[in-house]
């Protein structure tokens, strides 16, 4: 997935839906991401991510949900 702003548009999505974590690009290509949010805003997010931007081309997406909380502060870019 990289090579489409995969990352940058993800980053903005989740600004816009108040959604803290973070996203980064794993060695095989694909984008790992963490988010916390509300159930409703975390499953939007999600259908953001199962589409993603207009660039991409998303073939599968895992998801899952942990009781964790990690209080993530914002939305950040790891390299």
């Amino acid at each position: 997935m990289q090579g489409v702003s995969f990352r940058f548009c993800t980053q903005r999505k989740a600004a816009e839906l108040g959604v803290c974590g973070f996203v980064r690009n794993e060695p095989d290509g694909s984008v790992y991401i963490e988010a916390e949010g509300s159930p409703e805003v975390l499953d939007q997010f999600l259908r953001w991510c199962r589409r993603g931007p207009s660039l991409a081309r998303v073939e599968k997406v895992k998801s899952g949900y942990s009781n964790e909380v990690k209080g993530f502060r914002d939305f950040v870019i790891r390299y």
